[in-house]
């Protein structure tokens, strides 16, 4: 086993509420409270109306697969020894999608498959990975 740290995500002023949130094992999105958008990534500004006045709210965890691949060759080091493995991207019940490891078996894997939150311990940090609904 290799001694390599897996890379951790970069937390800005915008972006930490997210990640202390998911530390806590709690999903919270922005949402704009001018035109009622839910926004991913945390930004400064709603990309539909360009308000600045976005809370975060509690999000569902809940979503639908829209596309994914299984990655055989890591793009760093850390996650060679976990190939392969799958990537893709989830439509949130809330509207907006977001990038994300998935713990799907790669046979299972299909379109609008029904996906939820599972916080997966890396290092010292939680992360937001996507399984299977009702695994």
């Amino acid at each position: 086993m290799t001694n390599i740290s897996f890379p951790e995500p970069t937390i800005t002023a915008v972006s930490k509420p997210f990640w202390d949130k998911i530390n806590e094992k709690q999903f919270y999105l922005q949402q704009c409270e001018e035109c009622k958008q839910w926004v991913f990534y945390p930004r400064a500004h709603c990309p539909n109306c360009f308000s600045a006045k976005l809370t975060w709210k509690e999000a569902s965890g809940q979503g639908k697969l829209k596309s994914w691949s299984i990655v055989h060759r890591a793009g760093h080091p850390a996650w060679q020894e976990r190939t392969p493995y799958a990537v893709g991207v989830v439509q949130l019940a809330e509207g907006t999608s977001l990038l994300t490891h998935l713990l799907i078996n790669e046979q299972e894997l299909r379109y609008q498959l029904p996906v939820e939150i599972s916080f997966q311990q890396l290092n010292e940090r939680l992360l937001p990975f996507f399984q299977k609904k009702g695994d």
